[in-house]
């Protein structure tokens, strides 16, 4: 729910933006790929805080559990700055590269800067998010995401039409209500680790370099950061091949994308919440009810995600048409999107669970091969042939979606079952559980 929550924000800025015309939801569009990317290349630090701390959780070693969050939170805060000076200063040459037409060009690159200043905010609530997740600890931060989201339905029309003395920022207002709210959250989560009431305290006095440490840190959080910036990259090199198509079907894939993440997000919820319970079983060396967990997880995933997909078929039209009501072209193009992808969500749900088996187990590098081998070896060449080489035109670019989804969940399901991931593990270690 936390997850779903999470990604109301792009959902509220898309339907008033689309209140703007095609053209503001393009400009978003173009966008949301590539600062997905850069907050992959730190998110999978965060995952990492969440594989550690679950597995000293499993292992009842609290004193190793606060110090892995100390840490987390501190090399994670100066990584989001570096992230944040980068995507500010590269925006303009990052939305050259994707292929932003001069009628959206300064928009989204405004967007892009005016998000980036965001990322300390955003990166610091993510990491409490993770580290409470490691513990199993998920009710209090999915309030605190459902309260900036109401937060952020008020400002949202606020900064981007304004009111009384407010200007209307257009496009750009969009990213300066999420930084309000982004900043509010990372506050209240801060302050919850600090007060240690919550199964974790964070203490300054560990916030101090420790190579040993990080060195673990990244370890796992490279890979893991990789993975998702796999993801987020093939995502901008698809809309790369979008922009060919022209502003309107830019703005249908951009539409169709945003509902793809209400489906993302809590298929990435299933993999976080595996992800938690595999490495506080492995912690506790219960590697048949780790198994357990993956069996039971996928089979959800699966089924309850193949229901969204069916819904979302019957629905498709009335979806797009919700957020860009006066546009035709934009609403048969979204809704032709939706209705080609939507039966495979279960799939990718089965997928995002076997990576979150694999980096529960420490294993993040499966995931990681997982990812380039979907998105890649199979998505990315299949949407180019036959989007270009067939007369399918962008459909083939939406087709290329339940294919890999379906050749990607059978390979990582046939891995799981291998059993190699379980002949990898490091807990059993003493000095490694023991920190």
């Amino acid at each position: 729910m936390a997850n779903i929550l999470q990604t109301m924000y792009q959902l509220i800025d898309t339907f008033w933006l689309g209140r703007l015309g095609a053209n503001a939801v393009a400009a978003v569009s173009l966008s949301f790929p590539i600062l997905f990317l850069i907050l992959a290349l730190g998110g999978g630090l965060t995952l990492a805080g969440t594989v550690l701390v679950s597995q000293y959780k499993g292992a009842g070693n609290q004193k190793m559990v606060d110090y892995s969050s100390s840490q987390t939170v501190f090399v994670v805060f100066f990584i989001s700055i570096f992230l944040a000076a980068l995507g500010f200063f590269a925006a303009g040459p990052m939305m050259t590269l994707v292929g932003a037409g001069p009628e959206i060009y300064a928009d989204s690159v405004t967007y892009f800067q005016v998000s980036s200043l965001g990322f300390v905010f955003l990166f610091l609530f993510f990491v409490f998010q993770s580290l409470m997740r490691g513990i199993g600890n998920v009710i209090f931060p999915m309030f605190i995401v459902l309260g900036t989201v109401f937060l952020n339905l008020l400002l949202d029309p606020l900064f981007i039409f304004g009111y009384g003395p407010i200007p209307g920022y257009g496009v750009a207002g969009a990213a300066v209500a999420s930084i309000f709210t982004q900043a509010l959250s990372a506050l209240v989560g801060i302050l919850v680790l600090f007060r240690g009431k919550k199964g974790i305290r964070i203490h300054f006095s560990q916030m101090k370099f420790d190579f040993k440490w990080t060195k673990r840190l990244f370890e796992l959080g490279l890979p893991a950061g990789l993975d998702q910036s796999t993801r987020a990259g093939a995502m901008t090199v698809m809309v790369m091949l979008v922009t060919g198509f022209g502003s309107e079907m830019v703005a249908a894939y951009g539409v169709g994308a945003r509902i793809l993440s209400l489906v993302i997000i809590p298929a990435l919820g299933f993999s976080i919440a595996t992800t938690s319970l595999v490495g506080q079983n492995i912690g506790a060396k219960q590697l048949k009810r780790a198994e357990k967990i993956g069996n039971l997880s996928s089979g959800i995933a699966f089924f309850g995600l193949t229901a969204v997909g069916i819904i979302f078929f019957i629905f498709a039209e009335g979806i797009i048409a919700f957020f860009v009501p006066d546009d035709p072209e934009v609403i048969k193009g979204g809704a032709l999107f939706i209705k080609i992808m939507a039966p495979s969500f279960g799939l990718l749900g089965v997928q995002q669970v076997m990576n979150g088996v694999f980096n529960g187990a420490g294993f993040t590098k499966a995931s990681m091969m997982l990812s380039v081998f979907s998105l890649w070896i199979i998505r990315f060449p299949l949407a180019f042939m036959l989007s270009h080489k067939t007369g399918l035109g962008p459909a083939g670019i939406y087709w290329s979606f339940p294919i890999s989804n379906l050749i990607a969940a059978a390979t990582g399901f046939a891995y799981y079952k291998m059993g190699y991931w379980k002949k990898r593990l490091k807990p059993h270690d003493p000095e490694w559980i023991a920190g």
